[in-house]
């Protein structure tokens, strides 16, 4: 390898985001031709994680470090969500069942091979709907990286969206019962700005039930709430205010 490759390879593996990945699209952006991408790849300094996707060899990978490459190399904007961004935001965590899960908001519905990957610290969950128009994201910097996150108004109606599949309405409650600091304005303008019924009346009902200085803040009649009844759970307890049919547990737990 000449003296020039050596110096590209070594610029490279110093630059690269430690525990991140390397899209081959953008190497070849960046001067690297397809010929020397395969030349280190064969040499031993990158690790191919899946077409087109490669790492530096035993890297140790980052989930976070993962997104925030796919962003900053694509052009893409997929953001850390619900529970996942409300941890990163400091709020309760959610503790599922075995390796820590990562939500992640993807423009679209398909997403490439790399995001299944076992080799990262989480799980990434990928998702993608259109039930809302315009998410609110923040940025947040992390490990000398910037990560765009679901708002923790945004994230708690992503979170409400994803039950039963990924959460369910109690748990959720008891993260409900932290976010005593939200901005009304924030949490009007995320629910103005969801379409689905069951996640606005859900979210409202919760949100009365714990009792929240910034409820009585909020400009219900811009919701655009529906006569229709809500059957959210079987043999549950219907709540006339909202529409909607709650569990149990939920209904009576003080």
């Amino acid at each position: 390898m000449s003296i020039a490759t050596t110096s590209k390879i070594n610029q490279l593996l110093t630059d690269a985001v430690p525990g991140g990945l390397l899209f081959a699209a953008w190497l070849r952006k960046e001067g690297y031709s397809a010929q020397l991408i395969k030349r280190y790849r064969d040499s031993g300094w990158l690790e191919g994680l899946s077409r087109g996707v490669m790492y530096r060899k035993n890297d140790s990978l980052s989930a976070l470090a993962a997104v925030y490459c796919y962003n900053h190399q694509t052009g893409n904007k997929a953001r850390i969500a619900a529970h996942s961004a409300l941890e990163l935001f400091g709020f309760n965590h959610y503790v599922p069942m075995g390796k820590p899960r990562l939500m992640v908001a993807f423009k679209n519905s398909g997403v490439d091979d790399w995001v299944s990957s076992e080799k990262y610290d989480m799980t990434i969950v990928p998702f993608h709907t259109g039930i809302f128009n315009n998410p609110a994201t923040q940025s947040l910097d992390r490990n000398g990286f910037t990560l765009i996150l679901s708002s923790p108004e945004q994230a708690f109606l992503e979170c409400l969206h994803l039950v039963p599949d990924y959460y369910n309405y109690m748990d959720l409650y008891y993260i409900m019962e932290q976010l005593t600091s939200l901005d009304p304005d924030k949490v009007q303008t995320a629910l103005e700005n969801t379409s689905s019924q069951r996640v606005k009346r859900m979210f409202l009902y919760m949100a009365e039930k714990t009792g929240h200085y910034w409820f009585d803040m909020l400009d219900t009649d811009k919701f655009g709430l529906t006569t229709s009844k809500l059957r959210l759970v079987d043999n549950g307890v219907y709540i006339s205010n909202y529409r909607i049919t709650v569990p149990k547990e939920l209904n009576d737990y003080e």
